[in-house]
Formats: C-alpha cells, sequence, structure tokens
C-alpha cells in the first residue's frame, strides 16, 4: 500500500500596501512578481501576514503622512514591515527610521532587489522551480482590462517643487525591446488599456543618446517617437488602446499626434496627451525651473488640435506659487481660458520638505493658496462643462470599466461605467451607459451621448 503523499508546507506569507502614483505602482507590482514567482503567497490582511511590504510615497506632505500612518498602522497589527518607494530615499532612509524605529529595513523607489533581499533575510523561502508558477505579464494591482507601462526611471529635470530627482535619480531608459516585449506579454494576457508612465515621457532615451535595440530582430531607436509607433502597431493588433502619460512639449511631440488613432475603435494609440504644464507666467515659470515660453504652449496645442481635432489635453498646474502675484494668477486663468484643456487639475503650493522652492521669497498665504485654487477650479469646471456639452448627440467610442445593476424588479437595469478616449482610468471623468446590459470590463462599445455635467457623460448603446 502506497503511502499517502505528504501534503507541502503552506508558502511563507507577505501582506503588501501600495501607496503613491503610477510609477510607485509599477514599483509594486514588479516586487509582487518576483514574490509569487519565488513561492511567497500575497496575503490580504495584516494579521494573515508573517511580513508586510509597504511601498510609500514621499512627494507632498500629505502624501508623507499617508506613508507613515500606513507604515505605523502595519506595525501596529504586523509588526514585521519592510519599507520601500520614495518615502524612503529621505535622508536615506533616516527619516523613516526615526518617524518608525521597529521597520526591518528600508529602501527607496525602484528597489526591488534591496527589497528581496530584506524579505529573503527576514522570511526565507527556497525556491521551487516546479511549483512557482507566475504568468507571462507579472502580477498587477490594477483591474485585468488595463495596465501601466513604465518605460524609464528618475528625471533630468530640476524643478524646484519637486523633490522626485533627489528619491529617484536621474532619468534611465528601460531598453525598448523589454518595453516591448512586456508590452506583448500584457495585451496577449487580455489587457485591453496600456498607460505609458514614466516622470518625462518625452525624454525617453536621451540618456543613451536614442541607441539602437532590437525587436522582433528589427533595429528600432530608443526615442519616444518610435515607441510611441511600435505601441500603437501592437495595440492595433490586439485591438487595444495605448495611452501617453506624462509627456512634456518638446518638438517631437508633434510627431507623434499624427501617429494617433482617428477610429479608435480599431485600436492604436489614444488621441490624449498629458502635459503638465504648471503655470503661464513666465516669471513664475523661470522661478519653478519649467519651460518658460507659454506663447509658444498656446501654439503648439493650436497646431496639435488642428492636426488632430479630437485630441483630447489634460494637464495639471500649481496655484499659489512662492512670490505669484494677483496678477501672475491671472495670467494662469487667461492661459486656461485660451488654451481651453480638457482635463485639468490644480494643487494650491505645499513646501516639500528637500525642495529648493521653499528658499524662495514672497510666499503665498496658504489661505490665498488654497483661494487660488478653488478659483482656477471652478474655471476649470465651467471650459469643461462647455467641452463635453458640445459632444451631447455625438457618436463615440467608450472603453468599459464596470457595471452595477439599479432598481429592482422590472425596473431593474444594467449601467455600464466606461470611458471614451479622452479619459484615463481613475483621474479623468466617466461615460455612464445607460443600458449596460452584456457588457463587461474591457468592451469597447459604440454610444451616442445623451447628457453631460462639469466631468461626466451620459450615453446609450448605438446600433454599429
Amino acid at each position: 500500500m502506497t503511502a499517502p503523499r505528504a501534503r507541502p508546507p503552506a508558502p511563507p506569507r507577505v501582506g503588501f500596501v501600495s501607496l503613491g502614483c503610477p510609477k510607485a505602482l509599477v514599483d509594486s507590482e514588479q516586487i509582487l512578481t518576483r514574490l509569487k514567482a519565488e513561492g511567497y503567497a500575497i496575503a490580504p490582511t495584516y494579521e494573515g501576514a508573517e511580513l508586510v511590504v509597504v511601498n510609500t510615497c514621499g512627494f507632498i506632505d500629505s502624501a508623507v503622512a499617508e506613508s507613515l500612518d500606513a507604515i505605523g498602522e502595519a506595525l501596529g497589527r504586523n509588526g514585521k514591515v519592510i519599507v520601500t518607494g520614495c518615502l524612503g530615499a529621505k535622508d536615506g532612509g533616516g527619516f523613516v527610521r526615526e518617524m518608525h524605529p521597529k521597520v526591518l529595513a528600508v529602501t527607496g523607489p525602484h528597489a526591488t532587489a534591496e527589497v528581496m533581499a530584506e524579505v529573503h533575510r527576514h522570511l526565507p523561502k527556497p525556491h521551487d522551480p516546479f511549483g512557482d508558477l507566475v504568468p507571462p505579464q507579472g502580477i498587477k494591482l490594477t483591474p485585468g482590462h488595463y495596465a501601466y507601462l513604465k518605460i524609464s526611471e528618475g528625471c533630468n529635470h530640476r524643478c524646484t517643487f519637486c523633490i522626485i530627482p533627489s528619491m529617484r535619480g536621474d532619468l534611465v531608459s528601460r531598453p525598448i525591446g523589454d518595453v516591448l516585449a512586456e508590452a506583448r506579454n500584457l495585451l496577449r494576457a487580455g489587457v485591453r488599456e496600456l498607460l505609458v508612465v514614466s516622470q518625462d515621457t518625452s525624454a525617453y532615451g536621451v540618456d543613451v543618446r536614442h541607441r539602437t535595440g532590437f525587436v522582433d530582430g528589427r533595429p528600432v531607436r530608443t526615442h519616444m517617437t518610435e515607441l510611441a509607433r511600435e505601441l500603437d502597431r501592437l495595440a492595433r493588433e490586439h485591438g487595444a488602446w495605448a495611452r501617453l502619460h506624462y509627456v512634456y512639449p518638446y518638438p517631437h511631440v508633434d510627431e507623434v499626434i499624427g501617429l494617433m488613432a482617428d477610429d479608435v475603435s480599431a485600436g492604436g494609440l489614444v488621441p490624449y496627451l498629458d502635459v503638465p504644464f504648471q503655470h503661464a507666467s513666465p516669471r513664475i515659470l523661470r522661478l519653478m525651473k519649467r519651460p518658460a515660453a507659454p506663447e509658444r504652449v498656446l501654439e503648439r496645442v493650436r497646431a496639435w488640435r488642428r492636426e488632430k481635432p479630437q485630441l483630447a489635453i489634460r494637464s495639471t498646474f500649481i496655484a499659489g506659487f512662492p512670490g505669484e502675484t494677483d496678477a501672475e494668477f491671472d495670467e494662469l486663468l487667461a492661459f486656461l481660458d485660451e488654451a481651453q484643456l480638457d482635463r485639468v487639475g490644480c494643487f494650491a503650493y505645499s513646501p516639500v520638505d528637500g525642495a529648493a522652492a521653499n528658499a524662495l521669497p514672497d510666499p503665498v498665504d496658504p489661505e490665498v493658496r488654497e483661494e487660488r485654487r478653488a478659483r482656477f477650479m471652478q474655471a476649470q469646471a465651467a471650459i469643461s462643462a462647455a467641452r463635453l456639452a458640445a459632444k451631447v448627440g455625438t457618436t463615440i467610442h467608450a472603453m468599459v470599466d464596470a457595471t452595477r445593476a439599479t432598481g429592482r424588479g422590472r425596473s431593474r437595469r444594467t449601467v455600464a461605467i466606461a470611458r471614451s478616449a479622452a479619459d484615463a482610468p481613475e483621474i479623468d471623468g466617466v461615460v455612464r451607459i445607460e443600458d449596460g446590459e452584456g457588457l463587461a470590463p474591457g468592451d469597447v462599445v459604440r454610444v451616442t451621448v445623451t447628457g453631460s455635467d462639469a466631468h461626466d457623460l451620459d450615453a446609450r448603446r448605438s446600433p454599429a
């Protein structure tokens, strides 16, 4: 009689908390992929984990507070915590250790190898190549139908309000072959939208002088334009979308506009650009160490829209930067009115520890900063409402993110929450499809816009 086979021991369990921007989310995905590849189980609760990794953000004061609170919660409910991410780079890890001396280890951002070394040290797990199976696209924290694709780390800019370069270092571009191989694996796994992220997407390849890499045996330059062309081709092959984030308005961006799809129903590079303008006053832009030619920015925006009328432009701005006068804030409002941007976010200036802007003279009173931010967003809400209202009665394509049932009995119906090509997930608006029966996340559906408000659209399905 054969003895019963011994049950293999349960794998070590690691909890994970991910905070911060999409770049940090990609770091989390890479760490989770390595954990899974080496046979660790990912625990859904603090109590079910044998240690916890907290990926932090340290960009603005509220993010620092949120990260410190998350570390404290993990220590209180579990006790064994490894800290990684941008906050971990502050003072070489000393800031986190001073606030939470009981953490096991502290690393900075994009430090997968260092995090794994600490996990091995505190929670060893022999690798089992026969039992440890990980999908080729890795472990993702996003919904199954979209994923972030990080193309580089760090930044060569030295904006005075930002401390990202001190945390993530100078620009380091990923090999173009590696980026496109990851994109292909994601698309083959069913991802319907690739969201390209970095600190400066337009600078992709600058650090390696745009050297030639190889994709499927073909020579391809490490350059934003070539990357966009290849992503457009891959996305079309799979009927998926590709979307560009964190684009600086360099001249070669003009070349990318022509690559964008006119008909997104067939997939491809969607007509959307996320361009962080930050301000419109030349003097304030110089204090920020940003390109200081808003009139050229307006010319470029007009040229982009002439070539691609359906192009959606998202941007971010800072109100109440040190030294900003009432007149300069009025310049910003005038720029907003002239540019007619589709999607806009605005932050009241926040003094970030370590940022050069903190030493600038004439800081703006916090109440004035917030009042200007509110006025800015009120002006943008009117612009957004008008631009969305112009879409009522038109036919567009939208990608479904989720569905929900409303009503009961005979009045029960399914509403689909979707996005147009003009909307990135989680940061832009939505399209509410009234008759969403039979739709599933990732479906691209043709709809007729029936209503709008300041941020979102209402629609019904339209015959193909």
